[in-house]
């Protein structure tokens, strides 16, 4: 616990902006934009949904955009009607750099791959203070190297080509280019650009700030056009309807340039259209056309451009600023570096008190950072599927086969809103699950936008009216894991644990939303209404011997451990948010009472399939393990025996009742006591309610003590889960015994596969068959610490499997969240796992302190794979990192408060 007299994170001066947040205020401007909106299902308006083909990165300097906007350090206010961002030319490029360059699913040997460094370094909630870097080659850019490279690799089972490999960087011949923004107030945005250059030698450099408006003019006819144009002061004014207008003004000599943000249907298409449409800088600049600008100098799309001669390890700063036309038009740079040192200043402060108890100068650095990449990764995300389908009133129709293809079922669903996503290149749309995570993390620094994203996906715009949540837009029909409530709970916690007061209008809310989805789960996921449930492939993408999404080739149902045991934690956190509700609503206990006993029935389910007492459960006593069972359709069921997370989830279903409940809850308490009395199979099934632990607290899991020490001895087990780095999403033991199943002239099987996926299956750009993903090693390490509030420091397990050395579960949380940790943190020999064995990375200055936030992490070495960016749920490192303090139901992460 915090000293009394030690300083809140509220109390900071940007705890302050979050405690005062308003609509409008400090939040109106963030980095909104997306890192890649070309090859995007929202921009698809081909006739088979080929959607990395109809607009490709080569179309994208050249095509407006219809839902959204892109761009390197974008930042834009909170419906991106206006946008910042940077544009950079090295002399040699073919194209102007205003967008990261990556590899579509079908070029790449992994599926879609950026092929860009850069990396979010700082940032505070309220955006107040912003800071990414990014490193531009200073030789021609190896797109076409890169392309070709990753074509010849066509092979899965070998690594990807990337930029690192071209030699782009060798020699330090590149530019760092940082970008920072500072607000010096809600809609007074400062913007510095520095440029060091890294090279032996002298090297040349344009930079160009631009300013644009997302175009929302030509799609129906009369939409009013915004206007940018240069005015006598040097500085452009923007101005649109229903906007107070504003200026951008470069504090240093620049010239200004100006286009529209429009299609260039001549060099996509072969007709006429605009005379200065959206790639016009791109020509003057690259190829020399002077006449492609707009002489008027105005337009929807401007450029500040500059032209540097850096000289070798020099450094040049750049400042712009965007502001009200109204304030004064200030351009003293002493003033501006002030303003934006207080900033920073502010930043530190807030995540001194933060970072108070984390003694470790490199964790508390990591952990800013990946606070920061949450923070960078705020997307304006905007797709109306009805609109989309029918296409708009100005524009061609699309393909009528398009009204019988993608998300046709989803016509409600009207986004357009700030939300978290999981990548902004390789994954710039929300994911259901995916986002669940998100809003724990961010519940560490801004509560309030955590439950705000968690109540989003619950309205009607997002949720479907049968009550499904969306999953991602390939796809919105698809099925994520249901972590809505074990995620509202965790938020609920931590912002009480960080504010003092119990936000139950948002527990509420947020759950009378989630019983619908419950009740959609139930009645769409359990296919012989037996209290076992399918769900498809349910987030693991590759786990299984089959898609899991697709039709059995067997026939039949697939009942999935993993899918069956979702929900039991689903039961669980319902009941446990419904007994929270009940202490100013007695009516809730009732509602609490029916969670409990669909939990019993799960877990009675789970025992035998149906809950007959006859049947294949989906535990093997003789493997101590879940698996999942194939039903088929002569009534034959088989277990698949793959050891895989699959069979670890069980052990996420648990919740542990303090000894105050009858006292507090009485009612809960009588029919949970007649339950258990009345149905005594099912009571065995799980920790004996009669049985209390430590406290006098009772405990309801699927496993009782047996079960979980049997699975915990194989999750321990070094041969076989835990690595040094985490636990493994298949068993190493199949790399000596892989799992076979011959069907139908077909053998299908499941390799431990530590590293990139060797298999097509969900695009075969993520693997699920071996490497270390944190959204389910977290729930681990949480379900560890929840057991151990019951077992108490008495129970103990060997730890690792095999090494004689004895913890409790406490421990063992502590320690698979060291390993964890280990993937980024510096180990004793300088090096960090997650940069593999690429010694640009691991050994110079100018790299090895900037840590990535993969997608997942190789089995045996902890090196990044995946998508390079994905601080959505890998930022759940930052609260590894962060001490637990108890609070009322558990032991949270969360920054010192009350």
């Amino acid at each position: 616990m915090p000293e009394p007299d030690a300083p809140r994170l509220l109390d900071t001066e940007e705890g302050r902006r979050l405690e005062a947040v308003a609509p409008g205020g400090w939040h109106r401007w963030g980095p909104y934009l997306s890192e890649r909106q070309w090859g995007t299902v929202r921009e698809d308006y081909s006739e088979g949904g080929t959607a990395w083909d109809y607009l490709p990165h080569d179309h994208a300097r050249s095509r407006a955009y219809r839902w959204g906007e892109d761009g390197i350090a974008g930042f834009s206010d909170d419906r991106q009607l206006w946008c910042l961002g940077l544009a950079l030319w090295n002399g040699r490029d073919p194209i102007l750099k205003e967008r990261m360059f990556g590899l579509t699913n079908g070029e790449g040997n992994h599926g879609e791959d950026v092929k860009e460094l850069w990396w979010y370094l700082d940032g505070t909630p309220t955006h107040s203070y912003m800071r990414m870097l990014y490193k531009y080659p200073q030789g021609a850019f190896p797109y076409a190297d890169l392309v070709a490279e990753n074509g010849r690799r066509r092979g899965r089972n070998l690594p990807e080509y990337e930029i690192a490999d071209t030699g782009a960087f060798d020699g330090g011949r590149y530019f760092d280019v940082t970008v920072e923004y500072a607000k010096a107030a809600p809609d007074d945005i400062l913007m510095r650009v520095t440029v060091v250059n890294r090279g032996p030698a002298a090297a040349d450099l344009h930079v160009l700030p631009q300013l644009w408006s997302r175009n929302t003019w030509a799609w129906e006819p009369d939409r009013p056009r915004p206007l940018l144009r240069l005015t006598e002061t040097g500085a452009v004014e923007a101005t649109r309807t229903s906007l107070p207008p504003m200026r951008f003004a470069s504090l240093q000599p620049a010239e200004f340039l100006f286009c529209e943000n429009e299609t260039n249907t001549r060099r996509l298409f072969g007709t006429d259209g605009p005379a200065h449409p959206k790639d016009a800088i791109n020509d003057w600049l690259v190829a020399g056309r002077h006449e492609a600008v707009n002489p008027l100098r105005e337009g929807t799309k401007c450029a500040a451009h500059g032209r540097l001669e850096v000289a070798a390890g020099a450094v040049v700063v750049l400042r712009y600023r965007f502001a009200p036309a109204a304030s004064p038009d200030e351009r003293d740079a002493a003033a501006f570096d002030a303003l934006l040192a207080r900033r920073l200043a502010e930043a530190d402060a807030f995540y001194a008190v933060l970072q108070r108890d984390i003694p470790d100068p490199d964790a508390r650095a990591v952990q800013r950072q990946a606070l920061a990449g949450m923070l960078w990764s705020k997307q304006f995300y905007n797709f109306d599927v009805r609109r989309w389908l029918a296409g708009d009133p100005a524009q061609p129709a699309p393909p009528a086969a398009r009204r019988a293809g993608r998300d046709r079922d989803w016509t409600h669903l009207n986004n357009a809103d700030i939300v978290s996503m999981p990548d902004k290149w390789e994954y710039p749309w929300y994911a259901a699950w995916d986002l669940a995570f998100h809003c724990v993390t961010f519940a560490l620094i801004d509560p309030a936008f955590a439950k705000g994203q968690l109540i989003l996906l619950t309205r009607e715009w997002y949720m479907h009216p049968n009550g499904q949540l969306p999953a991602y837009e390939w796809a919105f029909g698809d099925v994520n894991p249901p972590v809505h409530a074990w995620a509202a709970l965790r938020v609920y916690r931590m912002d009480q644990a960080l504010t003092g007061r119990a936000d139950r209008d948002f527990l509420e809310r947020v759950f009378h939303k989630l019983m619908l989805n419950f009740t959609w789960w139930v009645n769409r996921k359990d296919a012989g209404d037996r209290n076992i449930f399918q769900g498809g492939f349910l987030g693991l993408d590759n786990i299984g011997i089959f898609d899991r999404s697709a039709t059995l080739p067997t026939g039949g149902t697939l009942n999935q451990a993993d899918g069956t045991a979702w929900m039991a934690m689903y039961t669980l956190n319902l009941m446990r948010i419904a007994l929270e509700l009940a202490v100013d609503d007695p009516v809730y206990e009732d509602i609490a009472t029916k969670f409990f006993e669909h939990f019993l029935y799960i877990a009675g389910a789970m025992t035998h399939v149906g809950g007959s007492g006859e049947g294949t459960g989906l535990w093997d006593e003789t493997d101590a393990f879940y698996y999942d069972v194939l039903s088929l359709p002569d009534g034959r069921q088989i277990p698949l025996r793959v050891r895989s997370l699959v069979g670890l989830i069980p052990l996420c279903a648990v919740e542990v009742l303090d000894d105050a409940l009858p006292q507090r809850f009485p009612a809960f308490a009588a029919r949970a006591r007649w339950m258990l009395t009345h149905r005594p199979d099912l009571a065995t099934l799980v920790s004996r309610w009669e049985e209390p632990g430590r406290g006098n607290r009772v405990l309801l899991s699927l496993l009782r003590r047996h079960r979980m020490k049997a699975l915990l001895t194989r999750l321990l087990d070094e041969s076989e889960f835990l690595s040094d780095h985490g636990v493994r999403s298949v068993s190493k033991a199949h790399a000596a015994a892989p799992f076979r199943f011959p069907w139908g002239g077909e053998t299908y099987a499941v390799d431990y596969e530590p590293g990139e996926s060797t298999t097509a299956v969900f695009g075969g750009n993520s693997n699920w068959r071996g490497p270390i993903w944190l959204p389910i090693n977290y729930l681990l390490v949480e379900a560890l610490t929840e057991f151990a509030r019951f077992y108490g420091p008495e129970f103990k397990v060997e730890c690792p499997t095999g090494s004689g050395r004895y913890l409790d579960l406490a421990e063992i949380a502590d320690e698979l969240t060291r390993r964890l940790t280990r993937l980024v943190l510096r180990g004793p020999d300088g090096r960090r796992a997650v940069l593999g064995d690429r010694a640009l990375f691991q050994d110079d200055p100018a790299f090895r302190d900037h840590v990535p936030f993969h997608e997942y992490f190789h089995g045996d070495t902890g090196a990044g794979l995946g998508a390079a960016h994905q601080t959505g749920w890998t930022g759940l490192l930052a609260l590894l990192l962060q001490p637990r303090r108890p609070v009322p139901g558990g032991r949270v992460p969360v920054a010192p408060g009350p």
